[in-house]
């Protein structure tokens, strides 16, 4: 599967609000800062492989504020309820439905910098 990382609050928007299909997952850190992620689904899943659903919840989790912590809560939801409401700043976004999972921190693996 492609997971992409947005690197900027710009970068999350264009990657949340233009690049990413309704049926993609969407992961970021809960309660604060970071990058958006987006898990590419040209197979039209229900859900996540287990491994890919952590391994794009800890990249959500390693290039945010918490990228240092122990285990920490990530959200996990469909691109499609994924919005922005008008004025916002770049980078914030609102999510309708969502799971949150525990996850630790990983920047490995994730491409150049």
């Amino acid at each position: 599967m492609i997971v992409l990382v947005g690197r900027t609050a710009r970068d999350n928007d264009i990657l949340s609000l233009r690049l990413a299909a309704p049926r993609d997952f969407w992961l970021h850190l809960a309660g604060d800062s970071g990058s958006h992620v987006v898990v590419r689904n040209p197979d039209n899943l229900d859900r996540l492989p287990r491994e890919t659903k952590l391994f794009a919840a800890g990249l959500a989790a390693g290039y945010s504020k918490a990228k240092d912590a122990g285990t920490v809560s990530v959200h996990l939801t469909r691109c499609s309820e994924v919005s922005k409401p008008r004025g916002w700043a770049p980078g914030k976004v609102q999510l309708g439905r969502f799971e949150s999972l525990r996850v630790k921190p990983n920047r490995e693996s994730a491409g150049p910098a």
